[in-house]
């Protein structure tokens, strides 16, 4: 890593990258379901600490894998390569998983709707940072979309609030339009829809990424 005295990360690539996290976020999921559960139940200031707890996760994981991918590629010269085209191949393979599984039906995790602020905060805390595996995708997806044997704290700074703020944002106003989304997770057609096109847009980051 360099210092604050210089910055490697270009705003295209920054831009890229939260399309790529917005297009994640847009994957309907169990935080997802939490969220609107919660705004049902409670609204918008019930649904807004679950998506807080999530955002820490959000910024702990991709944090310990960008140190972990600068520890990598300082020991092995030529490895950020080899993770570009990782990520790539992650990216695709999520794509067609989502399309292959487009109806399968999401599971409501009730924990994740136990009343109180507190409680919806640790809840989206717990389901993130439980997740060893959120580690493994920030450290299969980071390489594609940044040369970390470069990255500055300046640099580092602006890829976790990317990957807090827009998961973080897009909760929120997911909460706010809580009736659609209501329609959305209760309509089969409409659920397979939103995984296929959630799925097509994978696809195409995964092909982006080699040609940026």
């Amino acid at each position: 890593m360099k210092g604050f005295e210089s910055v490697t990360v270009s705003f295209i690539e920054l831009l890229i990258y939260a399309g790529g996290i917005f297009i994640l976020f847009i994957t309907p999921g169990p935080v997802w379901v939490a969220i609107v559960a919660r705004t049902l139940s409670g609204g918008f200031h019930a649904a807004w600490p679950l998506a807080l707890g999530v955002v820490v996760g959000d910024i702990i994981w991709p944090f310990l894998a960008i140190i972990g991918v600068t520890w990598v590629v300082g020991t092995f010269s030529g490895f950020m390569t080899i993770l570009r085209w990782i990520a790539c191949l992650i990216f695709m393979f999520m794509g067609v998983s989502l399309i292959r599984n487009a109806n399968i039906e999401i599971h409501q995790n009730n924990s994740l709707t136990k009343p109180g602020a507190s409680a919806g905060f640790f809840a989206g805390l717990a389901v993130n940072l439980s997740n060893p595996k959120a580690i493994l995708f920030y450290l299969g997806i980071l390489p594609g979309f940044f040369d970390l044997s470069q990255v500055s704290d300046i640099d580092i700074l602006a890829i976790l609030a990317i990957s807090a703020f827009v998961p973080f944002a897009g909760n929120c106003v997911l909460s706010l339009m809580v009736t659609q989304a209501q329609h959305l997770l209760n309509s089969p057609t409409a659920l397979r829809r939103a995984h296929i096109v959630s799925g097509i847009l994978l696809i195409i980051v995964g092909i982006i990424i080699p040609l940026t």
